[in-house]
C-alpha cells in the first residue's frame, strides 16, 4: 500500500494534541509496518524552509515529505464552499489518505480516512474558537461524508459522532490514543530540580497541564482549590501550566478575585522535554475537564507515576480506567473533595500510581497502530 498522512497538524509552531497524536500514531504504524510506502502531505506558501524544518522529528528513511505550495488555511476555507480536487497539488500516488483532524477535502485520489476526536462542536460549541467552529460548521458533514472511514479516539466519542450524525454511524471506527512510555517516564530527582528550577516551581505542587481554553474547566478548579486551601491553609501550589488558548482571561481573573496569585503559578511555556520531569515532581495531576475525545495527559502523568484526579464525564472515565480518581467536573465541591483526598492520603497515592503504570502500558501507541493498520487493510 501507498499510504499518505495530512501533515497540518505537525508543521505549526506549537503542536497541539492532535499533532501528538498524529505523531505518534505513524511513527508506531511506519516503525512496524515497514513493507508499505509512506509520505506527509502538507500545504506551505510562506517560509517553506521552516515547515521543513518542523518535520524533521517525524520524518523517517520511509516517510518522506511531499509539500505543496499554496495557504493552508486559504484552502481549507475555500474548499467548504468550492470543491477544488486535492489531488491536483499531491497527485495520483496514494492508495489511502488519513487526515486527523476532523477535514477531508474534495478530490483525494484513493480511499480516504479522516479522525474526528470529539464532538465538541455540537456538545460545547460556546468553548471553541470562532475560526474553528465556522470552518467545522461548513465542513465537517461534507468531511465525513467523503470519508470511506471515520476513526475516533474512543467509544465515548464515537456514540457522539452517532448521536449528532446518524448517517455516518456505520462508518465510524475507535482508535484509541496511547501514550509514549520512552518520552513519559519517572524522572531522576536530578532532573525533577532542574525542571523545578527552570520554572520557577515551588518543591511540592498540584499540577495541570494543557491548553487554557474555557473546556479544561479552569475556573472551577480555581475555586476548589480556594476551597481546600479553606481548609489546608499550607497546601501546595496549584501549577497551570501550558498555552492560552481562548477566552483566557477569565482564568487569570478568578486567581486575582480569590487572592491567589502567591499560590496559584503559570510557568512559561513547557518544552516537550521538561514535561516528564514536570508530571514527575507533582503531588497529583488535576485534569476536571468538561469534555474530551480521549484525554491524554492524564496517561502521560500516570506514565511518569503521578496520580491523578479527573473528570467522571465524557471519555475520560474510559480513557484510565480504574488508576484514577473520578469527580464531578461540574461541582466545585466534588474536585475540591479529590483533591483532598490525594493530598492527604498517601496509601491511595501509591495505589494509583502503581495502577498508573499498568494503565499506560495497556495504552500503548504500537496497539493503536495496530488497530488503525486493520482499518488500512480492511479498505
Amino acid at each position: 500500500m501507498k499510504i499518505a498522512f495530512d501533515a497540518s497538524p505537525l508543521v505549526g509552531d506549537l503542536i497541539s494534541g492532535v499533532g501528538w497524536c498524529e505523531a505518534n500514531l505513524t511513527a508506531a504504524l511506519t516503525q512496524k509496518y515497514t513493507e508499505h510506502q509512506y509520505r506527509f502531505e502538507y500545504f506551505t506558501l510562506r517560509s517553506p524552509e521552516e515547515k521543513v524544518r518542523r518535520m524533521q522529528p517525524f520524518v523517517q528513511p520511509n516517510t518522506p515529505l511531499h509539500p505543496a505550495r499554496f495557504s493552508p488555511l486559504l484552502y481549507r476555507m475555500m474548499t467548504n464552499f468550492i470543491p477544488f480536487p486535492y489531488q491536483v497539488f499531491h497527485g495520483e500516488w496514494a492508495d489511502i489518505t488519513h487526515f486527523f483532524n476532523y477535514i477531508v477535502p474534495p478530490g483525494v485520489h484513493g480511499k480516504t480516512v479522516v479522525t474526528v476526536h470529539d464532538m465538541v462542536l455540537r456538545a460545547y460549541p460556546e468553548t471553541m474558537r470562532a475560526r474553528t467552529r465556522i470552518l467545522l460548521e461548513t465542513g465537517l458533514r461534507k468531511s465525513m461524508q467523503r470519508a470511506d472511514c471515520i476513526v475516533t479516539d474512543s467509544h465515548f466519542s464515537k456514540s457522539e459522532i452517532a448521536k449528532y450524525y446518524p448517517a455516518f454511524a456505520d462508518k465510524v471506527q475507535v482508535v484509541p490514543c496511547g501514550v509514549d512510555t520512552k518520552r513519559f517516564a519517572p524522572a531522576s530527582a536530578e532532573d525533577i530540580a532542574r525542571v523545578r528550577e527552570a520554572h520557577h516551581l515551588p518543591k511540592e505542587y498540584f499540577l495541570y497541564l494543557g491548553t487554557l481554553e474555557p473546556r479544561k474547566n479552569l475556573v472551577r478548579l480555581i475555586h476548589a482549590y480556594s476551597d481546600l486551601r479553606k481548609k489546608y491553609p499550607d497546601a501546595p501550589a496549584l501549577v497551570l501550566a501550558g498555552g492560552k488558548g481562548w477566552q483566557y482571561e477569565s482564568i487569570f481573573a478568578a486567581v486575582d478575585a480569590l487572592h491567589l496569585q502567591e499560590n496559584v503559578i503559570f510557568p512559561s511555556y513547557i518544552p516537550s522535554g521538561d514535561m516528564a520531569a514536570l508530571y514527575s515532581g507533582a503531588l497529583a495531576f488535576v485534569f476536571p475537564s468538561l469534555y474530551e475525545g480521549f484525554g491524554m495527559p492524564p496517561l502521560e502523568a500516570m506514565a511518569c507515576g503521578c496520580p491523578v484526579l479527573t473528570s467522571n464525564a465524557a471519555s475520560l472515565p474510559e480513557a484510565v480506567g480504574n488508576a484514577a480518581v473520578l469527580c464531578n467536573p461540574k461541582k466545585k465541591s466534588a474536585i475540591a473533595r479529590g483533591m483532598e483526598m490525594l493530598l492527604t492520603d498517601t496509601a491511595l497515592r501509591e495505589k494509583l500510581r502503581q495502577r498508573g503504570f499498568v494503565r499506560a502500558k495497556e495504552m500503548s501507541w504500537e496497539n493503536a497502530a495496530d488497530a488503525l493498520y486493520r482499518i488500512y487493510q480492511s479498505l
